[in-house]
């Protein structure tokens, strides 16, 4: 068994997709922890679950990525070995949890990068990738990371890949708002704007949902 004892993702669809991988492996001993979409409000977010926190020793942070490597595609799942932010800081993940992690699911360890905000574009991912020594991007790594290392916890993270680098997906910068929700909206008017790359976006969304429930569960399973 996976020695996790928390689980931190963001709110929304890839919460409900973790706590149904749990379900199906019929695992209810950990606590899951949802937290807003991107670097908003982190110091606020984790003091908002000290109590929660406080007894958390191997924490899993978990969620969606893009791809900046044609390497990695769509629904594919990797774990974070480090992670970057775009100063260029570094932050390394537990190795010992990692490995664990690794060796469960079998999948290769990448180095990422954390942005406040979404990548939408296909040749800004590449640019990326060309700037920064990195494979995937999120929008909460590095900051959470930081701040539950601080605490003296052992952090680990497993992210599944929604977009890549073979179509823009919308802008939805202006769909989330200050306190890290997705606002419908704005969000069905970037859909509207930019049909094509909503097709992109809401099948990626959708087969990495379904990868993040099926991995938690096989992470989890006995």
């Amino acid at each position: 068994m996976i020695p996790i004892d928390t689980i931190v993702v963001p709110q929304g669809a890839e919460y409900q997709a973790v706590c149904q991988g749990l379900k199906k492996a019929r695992v209810d001993r950990l606590q899951v922890i949802s937290i807003p979409i991107g670097t908003t409000k982190i110091e606020q977010t984790l003091a908002n679950y000290s109590d929660e926190l406080n007894n958390a020793q191997n924490i899993l942070i978990m969620g969606m990525c893009g791809s900046l490597s044609r390497q990695y595609t769509v629904g594919n799942t990797v774990v974070y070995q480090n992670c970057l932010n775009m100063a260029g800081e570094q932050v390394s993940l537990k190795s010992e949890l990692t490995t664990s992690i690794q060796q469960k699911l079998s999948v290769e360890l990448v180095r990422g990068i954390t942005c406040d905000r979404i990548i939408c574009l296909a040749s800004e991912k590449l640019k990326l990738s060309q700037v920064y020594p990195v494979s995937v991007v999120d929008m909460e790594g590095v900051g959470y990371i930081k701040q539950l290392q601080q605490q003296k916890k052992s952090v680990a993270m497993v992210r599944v890949i929604r977009d890549n680098l073979r179509g823009d997906i919308p802008n939805l910068g202006v769909a989330i708002d200050a306190n890290g929700n997705l606002k419908t909206l704005p969000m069905a008017i970037a859909f509207v704007r930019q049909p094509a790359a909503a097709i992109r976006l809401i099948s990626g969304s959708l087969t990495a949902l379904k990868t993040l429930r099926n991995t938690t569960q096989q992470l989890f399973s006995v």
